[in-house]
């Protein structure tokens, strides 16, 4: 999976400790996704000429699964390496810079959704994901710990930037009962015919980063 387009994210995260080698956990994530054709460099891309942007909010929670035992304070089992399996929700609002505005995408219907051009309707902007993803964590004393982690999230969309048709609808019919702000942003490529985006695959998003974790309540002897 390419690491493109970077943006800084925050978040929250509640871990409970069943044992030193597992942890149930909550974690809420603010994020941003985009992505542009201008900075591509297949000429393919290029021609297609779309671009998008979206705040991602995360809900999610599940297990995280220590390599070896852990425990903060503990002059022993100072530190691990974990694995992370979660199920969770997100919210997403794919948008387009137009003539310097952001312009939302989904009410536009660019795949023809809401009209007689595409059977589907509109998609949803609250979808679900399955984060998974590996990190280290590391004890500063008996009350902090300081964790590097990095995540993959599969979605079971494919409309994280508006894109998941293959082939373009008819510009003059979508203009007709869409208006022509939606023929325009549908395809802005120089080809009527050209290949929008692929429906054989969903899309993915990452994160990654460093949390600091500091625990509630007294101190307890993991078994």
């Amino acid at each position: 999976m390419p690491y493109r387009n970077p943006h800084l994210a925050g978040g929250l995260i509640y871990r409970y400790n069943v044992h030193s080698r597992l942890s149930l956990r909550m974690n809420f994530t603010y994020a941003k996704v985009s992505a542009d054709d201008a900075n591509s460099n297949e000429l393919v891309l290029q021609d297609r000429n779309l671009n998008f942007s979206s705040t991602i909010y995360e809900l999610a929670a599940g297990v995280e699964f220590n390599y070896f035992p852990f425990q903060l304070g503990h002059d022993r089992y100072k530190g691990t390496a974990y694995i992370l399996a979660e199920i969770g929700v997100f919210r997403m609002n794919p948008k387009t810079n137009y003539n310097g505005a952001e312009v939302e995408l989904r009410q536009l219907g660019t795949e023809g959704q809401g009209t007689s051009l595409n059977k589907k309707g509109y998609y949803s902007l609250t979808q679900l994901c399955i984060p998974i993803g590996v990190g280290a964590k590391l004890s500063l004393g008996d009350r902090f710990g300081l964790n590097f982690e990095i995540g993959i999230r599969k979605t079971f969309t494919d409309y994280l930037d508006d894109v998941g048709s293959n082939s373009y609808v008819d510009a003059d019919a979508l203009a007709a009962e869409s208006g022509p702000l939606s023929a325009e942003l549908s395809n802005k490529s120089a080809a009527a015919f050209g290949r929008r985006g692929d429906a054989s695959t969903k899309d993915w998003y990452l994160f990654s980063g460093i949390m600091i974790t500091f625990r509630l309540g007294k101190p307890t002897n993991c078994w």
